[in-house]
């Protein structure tokens, strides 16, 4: 009985690494360093900062001119972030932030570039807060996943 007990005690069995695994975001078609490899948490969580950084900005600018009150102010700074993001993530391919960062938004089903309708969903996923926070193995979000995209250094 003793030896029953002390085998679901002592947990499970250790995960050997997968060796085809390889590095992130290999099974994209992506290299491991250098230009077009995929972006680490850090650098995309800085520059997420300072998008909201300037949304706000803009936010305190209409609320000095009378646009925005303050009991809305919050409502504004998420309206600017997202249109700002998905406007810039569409014509150009990064958002300000990313720009700063020296990162990019990519499509992993070679397209070209970013549609309309994938800039919007990253955006209003991004938006939530929550599927962000969720990552695969190559460390890529929710709302990258469900869109199709990621974020790669330029």
């Amino acid at each position: 009985m003793a030896r029953e007990i002390g085998s679901w005690l002592s947990g499970p069995e250790p995960v050997e690494p997968d060796e085809e695994a390889g590095f992130p975001g290999q099974k994209l078609g992506l290299p491991e360093s250098g230009p077009r490899s995929l972006a680490r948490t850090g650098r995309r969580f800085i520059a997420l900062l300072i998008d909201w950084l300037i949304a706000y900005g803009l936010g305190a600018l209409g609320m000095s001119l009378g646009i925005v009150s303050i009991s809305t102010l919050s409502t504004a700074v998420l309206a600017i972030w997202l249109v700002l993001g998905v406007l810039a993530v569409r014509l150009f391919g990064f958002t300000p932030g990313q720009y700063a960062l020296g990162l990019m938004v990519v499509s992993v089903d070679n397209r070209q570039y970013v549609g309309s309708g994938r800039a919007i969903g990253r955006g209003l996923l991004l938006s939530l807060v929550i599927p962000g926070l969720f990552t695969d193995a190559d460390g890529r979000g929710l709302q990258d996943r469900l869109t199709a995209t990621a974020v790669v250094r330029r």
